[in-house]
């Protein structure tokens, strides 16, 4: 098989061409479970001509046919706060993307995609999606939408006015590709893709994303970017494993210190000397009570 350019560093530099927008397609109709199509890419953080080959995060904010907004986003690295950053993103786009003096039925469907290379959250899954309903607190009934307000916003349900979050944790994914998302997930973790898959985009996905076809000064600079995520990654272990033994260290040397004290006490409770006591555990036998 092919050694396919990771999707991050593909969304810094090759998807964001009118030209590769059926990558992105096919990535989001497997995902958002309908055919779609991208009509305009809007400006964003990943939109940007970003030279640092060590940013860890990328984004990229396309426009769909229908006038719904997407947000994609790549986090390689840990981050704690990520739950806010994901309400932070949705939030600006909500404001940024409605003109000045429209109702609020013009505010912008909007689709917040992530893919995570660290585990956030505590769940067992490797795909999560989030939405908003209305629970009754007595009958436990879902608020809807009444007929008119169904014509007016042009939307069946509640939930699908506001935003929805997608988390996709690729590192959680066991590598056995069930469905046509796993398949894009499966290329997500390995950067590789089976002969056997068909999920839409990866046709593309094969022809646009070989990592030999790269121009010569391309393929440096993605050369470049691995050897840097390596080094991210082989410091984020370093850093882990040290603080373990450290942690280990630190027990033991806390452990022996309060052994140490139970010896004195018996010892001065037996009448020896605070003189024999210091000698045998090292503490002042004054200092144990």
């Amino acid at each position: 098989m092919a050694q396919l350019i990771r999707f991050d560093w593909a969304m810094k530099r090759l998807l964001r061409s009118k030209a590769n927008f059926g990558i992105l397609e096919g990535f989001l109709s497997e995902l958002l479970k309908r055919d779609l199509k991208i009509l305009s890419l809007l400006e964003s953080e990943g939109n940007k001509d970003e030279k640092d080959l060590k940013y860890n995060k990328v984004d990229i904010l396309v426009e769909l046919s229908d006038g719904e907004v997407v947000l994609i986003e790549v986090q390689v690295d840990n981050e704690a706060d990520y739950f806010y950053r994901m309400l932070f993103g949705t939030s600006k786009i909500v404001t940024e993307y409605i003109k000045e003096g429209a109702t609020y039925s013009h505010i912008k469907k909007v689709y917040s995609v992530n893919i995570l290379y660290f585990d956030l959250g505590h769940g067992s899954d490797y795909v999560y999606h989030g939405t908003t309903s209305f629970i009754g607190i007595h009958n436990q009934d879902h608020l809807d939408l009444s007929e008119k307000q169904k014509l007016l916003y042009q939307k069946e349900y509640v939930h699908q006015i506001y935003p929805e979050y997608y988390l996709i944790k690729v590192n959680k994914f066991n590598d056995i590709a069930k469905d046509t998302l796993d398949e894009w997930i499966y290329f997500l973790k390995n950067e590789e893709i089976k002969d056997s898959f068909h999920a839409k985009g990866l046709l593309e996905v094969k022809e646009k994303l070989d990592s030999l076809k790269l121009p010569a000064q391309e393929k440096q600079e993605y050369k470049r970017y691995l050897e840097n995520l390596r080094y991210q990654n082989s410091m984020m272990d370093s850093n882990y494993n040290s603080g373990k033994i450290e942690g280990r260290m630190e027990g033991r040397i806390e452990g022996e210190k309060v052994k140490a004290i139970e010896i004195a006490k018996k010892m001065k409770a037996a009448g020896l000397t605070n003189k024999v006591i210091q000698q045998v555990t090292g503490l002042n036998a004054d200092k144990t009570d």
